[in-house]
């Protein structure tokens, strides 16, 4: 069987809902007859008429949209101003995307089946644990552990944001501890969904529940992927996952077309 390349990531477009209503993107599509003004800049006085079919000049895309749109890899910089405070040397800046080492983001999967979890439920360390048992898998240093939730069968539905449990402080310390650096997700966060959360905030008036997953960066700096797609096509472990982002400057994250890479 020759190598297989599976798509992890999610389409960046108009209409599928991927995010809430304040930040989904805009994608505004030029044929190559809407682009002929611009051909004028280049070449003044040559019309559409004179290319080749009578095309015009080129087809393209103006896109507004936050760098959290789409899949894409969050940077230690979006969780919080500092990273590795659990370190001897103490808290440093967080790094932003640009300057991820580019090391973190080539290496060994690993998936963790959390589909049977229910909506907003917060993973535990024992939760981890116990599936690492199942899949008989010993973590190494710099895997690329990637958590299926429900959420992966909900894009462009309605509750999609709402959909999926979420990875806890002590799960996602679980992980780093032992050497992780780089996660993912194929729900809208890490976290679990804020409306679950939000419940919790106001029963108890507990705010470190909120973005604790995320939070755990600012002991130990690391990177994740949100809005994965495909995860139920993987085995869980004997793939390599390939993550590079967007090298956008100072930036809290980059988009990345996330793919795992199957071996013969």
């Amino acid at each position: 069987m020759p190598r297989q390349f599976i798509d992890l990531s999610i389409y960046l477009e108009n209409d599928v809902v991927t995010d809430p209503p304040f930040m989904r993107p805009k994608i505004t599509y030029q044929q190559h007859a809407d682009t002929v003004t611009e051909l004028g800049h280049f070449f003044p006085g040559v019309t559409a008429e004179q290319l080749p079919d009578g095309a015009g000049f080129a087809a393209a895309e103006w896109v507004t949209l936050t760098t959290h749109n789409g899949t894409h890899l969050d940077a230690p910089w979006h969780f919080h101003p500092t990273m590795d405070g659990n370190s001897e040397e103490g808290a440093q800046r967080a790094i932003t995307i640009d300057e991820v080492p580019l090391e973190w983001c080539f290496n060994p999967g690993v998936k963790l089946d959390f589909r049977h979890f229910d909506n907003g439920y917060v993973v535990t360390a024992a939760d981890v644990e116990a599936e690492l048992a199942r899949i008989e898998y010993e973590l190494q240093p710099f895997d690329i552990v990637l958590v299926n939730t429900a959420a992966g069968g909900a894009v462009g539905k309605p509750d999609f944001v709402d959909t999926g449990c979420g990875m806890g402080y002590e799960a996602t310390m679980y992980l780093l501890e032992r050497g992780i650096r780089v996660t993912g997700t194929d729900a809208w966060s890490w976290d679990a969904p804020f409306s679950y959360t939000a419940k919790k905030v106001a029963e108890s008036g507990d705010t470190s529940l909120i973005w604790e997953g995320h939070k755990a960066g600012r002991d130990i700096g690391y990177c994740h992927l949100e809005k994965l797609h495909n995860l139920e096509s993987l085995p869980a472990h004997g793939f390599t996952v390939s993550c590079f982002p967007h090298k956008i400057r100072g930036a809290s994250a980059g988009w990345t077309r996330a793919v795992a890479i199957i071996e013969d």
